[in-house]
């Protein structure tokens, strides 16, 4: 976890979980959040840095899996899910829910979050019957936000397709999708 600037309670917190996917947010300004791969790291990062100083909103950029062939470029998220728990299950044993899917938006795509990074095409057709985006961070970053009433919005630019050239995908877009991530800032967030 590493925080590069300081929180302002008049300006949002951009938050990736890579330095890499930071590269090209650096030179707008803003306080940027880099909080580790995985759910655990995302919301713990998330917890005690907002518990500190408050943001006036939480800004998720990161890259994205597709779930489907030709789905390309930044999409903002209105549905986070886990498909790494089973809620129904725990639901059938408790009566509660731990792993609802979340709104974040009025329109856009559903992202479904888990601690695997998905290169198989099998994995990838599973996941795309509710889904259009995957990640690993996702869920728990909104999950964190809407524990501490702060306002959160998720871009995902897409990296590749979830299958089996997903690793040596990512590695050579990465550089590409952090600047298509904050030219994305640059349009819809007042600098």
């Amino acid at each position: 976890m590493r925080l590069h600037r300081s929180i302002s309670p008049d300006r949002p917190l951009l938050v990736v979980a890579l330095e890499e996917e930071a590269k090209h947010l650096h030179p707008l300004g803003l306080p940027i959040l880099v909080t580790g791969a995985g759910k655990v790291n995302a919301a713990v990062a998330v917890a005690t840095t907002i518990g500190e100083q408050r943001p006036s909103s939480l800004i998720n950029l990161g890259t994205a899996g597709a779930l489907r062939s030709g789905l390309i470029g930044s999409h903002v998220i209105a549905k986070v899910t886990q498909h790494d728990l089973d809620d129904a299950a725990l639901f059938s044993l408790t009566g509660l829910h731990f792993g609802e899917p979340l709104e974040t938006a009025a329109e856009g795509l559903t992202l479904t979050t888990g601690d695997a990074f998905i290169a198989d095409p099998a994995a990838r057709d599973r996941l795309a019957e509710h889904a259009d985006l995957v990640d690993m961070e996702g869920y728990a970053l909104v999950r964190a936000a809407t524990a501490a009433r702060i306002p959160i919005t998720l871009v995902k630019q897409v990296s590749d397709e979830a299958g089996d050239e997903a690793a040596t995908s990512w590695i050579d877009t990465v550089d590409a999708c952090s600047d298509k991530l904050a030219a994305w800032v640059r349009s819809n967030i007042a600098l």
